[in-house]
């Protein structure tokens, strides 16, 4: 087979601004550092590696090491086309530099998108969010950006424009559709930005769009069941908001951490990550939208723990503080937050208290406000709470028209949490055993997850 070109190396060595002879010759010197003295590369060895000839061992180490003392910042054998896998763990820590922090933010945004099937395995690491919550609220910050040209607020601008778009798209069509195009746009365009120089208002306005796409990344990935992938982002969204100084958008960021948490059967650490989140915001900073959201997800924790009492509480509040939320005053990340999404959170809330007819009710407001925006995900969502309400009122009738809608909403979307709300209610109807309305629900589930 004709090998071919490694146009992450070339793209490396232009960047760089170094000629291959001097590539080869700072191969050379950093190999005879380390006891190595037959390496001697020169200007055509690098030009057969552009060209796709791989170095062996322990070559690409040291290459590495030549960009990344050139560059300023760590470069990856990975990072040079030459097959090393990237540090999936390192974005599950939280950076103690902003330096660390665009480093492993872009290394996880190559991975996404040139090792899919890799990184979707990685598994989702239950207290992974308790470091890095806690070193939110303490606030600690860092600066280590790369020479280069600065970044101007038009730049930041251009970034904060994508964002609607991308939301849009994830709000109406699901997590699984734009996630790709997204994370490439990350990886080329917007990541690239933060290794720049910039004056420091522009920094934090070019973090806090970082930021948010970095959340909107994670969000999407959760949406698409990809967990462990939807973690790491999560973790390096909040880091950058830290970095950004936007207490809300850091609040937000721990919402999607704490509704990720619970719904993988760890509502404890869901709760604590919502209140902290909570803590945050009010110390900090003012968004009715993101409290309430915070609450809701406090709620999903407490219901799934099985305290009944403390949940509703969480409910009320959250619908307290959702009546004084001002859609004009808040940022374009809250603008989900709104009946259709609320609604369906309190409707899983009573869901897991066994309390339907609460949970219907929200469950049709949800599918209402749903319907009016043309919000197949979250009607989806929502039609399948309401078949459960009517599963455990013992209506099995009722909770098979809506489990339909709830099958035919999913089939207009891009997203495995739609697909798990419909096998949630094939699994509940299990208990009405061999009933024909039992037997076509079941038939209409498989063929929703053979396509």
């Amino acid at each position: 087979m004709a090998k071919q070109p490694n146009h992450q190396l070339s793209a490396m060595i232009e960047r760089s601004r170094l000629s291959r002879g001097e590539v080869a010759r700072r191969v050379h010197a950093r190999s005879l550092e380390y006891g190595i003295n037959y390496i001697n590369p020169d200007a055509t060895s690098v030009r057969r590696w552009c060209n796709g000839e791989q170095p062996r061992h322990p070559l690409p180490g040291i290459i590495a090491d030549v960009f990344s003392a050139h560059l300023g910042h760590r470069v990856t054998g990975y990072d040079l086309g030459f097959g090393d896998s990237p540090d999936l763990d390192r974005p599950l820590l939280y950076g103690a530099t902003f330096g660390e922090t665009v480093e492993a933010v872009a290394e996880l945004g190559r991975a996404d998108m040139d090792r899919r099937a890799f990184l979707a395995a990685v598994p989702f690491a239950a207290a992974a969010g308790v470091g890095p919550s806690r070193d939110w609220l303490l606030n600690t910050l860092d600066q280590t950006p790369e020479p280069g040209p600065r970044v101007r607020i038009e730049d930041v601008t251009n970034v904060k424009n994508m964002f609607a778009s991308f939301q849009d798209m994830d709000v109406m069509q699901g997590g699984g559709s734009g996630r790709l195009v997204l994370t490439a746009y990350m990886s080329e365009h917007v990541y690239p930005l933060l290794r720049r120089a910039f004056a420091d208002d522009v920094r934090r306005a070019l973090c806090a769009a970082a930021a948010e796409q970095t959340y909107l990344l994670g969000w999407m990935s959760f949406d698409n069941g990809e967990h462990g992938t939807a973690q790491r982002y999560l973790i390096q969204a909040l880091r950058l908001a830290e970095e950004s100084q936007d207490a809300a958008l850091g609040a937000h960021v721990l919402a999607g951490m704490a509704d990720q948490a619970t719904l993988l059967g760890n509502p404890t650490e869901g709760r604590r990550l919502a209140q902290a989140g909570r803590q945050g915001l009010a110390a900090k900073a003012e968004s009715p939208a993101c409290m309430a959201d915070l609450w809701a997800l406090e709620a999903r924790a407490l219901a799934a723990g099985g305290d009944s009492k403390a949940a509703t509480h969480a409910v009320a509040e959250s619908e307290r503080v959702f009546g004084t939320v001002r859609p004009e005053t808040e940022p374009e990340w809250a603008k989900f937050i709104d009946g259709a999404y609320l609604h369906g959170e309190y409707a899983n809330v009573f869901r897991d208290l066994d309390q339907p007819e609460n949970s219907a009710e929200h469950a049709r407001r949800s599918i209402d406000f749903a319907r009016s925006q043309g919000r197949a995900r979250r009607g989806a969502m929502s039609q399948a709470a309401l078949a459960v309400s009517h599963l455990q009122l013992g209506e099995l009738e009722a909770a098979h028209s809506a489990g339909v809608r709830a099958l035919d909403l999913s089939r207009r979307v891009q997203s495995s949490r739609s697909v798990e709300a419909v096998q949630d209610v094939r699994r509940r109807m299990v208990p009405f055993g061999s009933h024909p309305l039992v037997a076509d629900f079941n038939e209409r589930t498989r063929v929703l997850l053979a396509a």
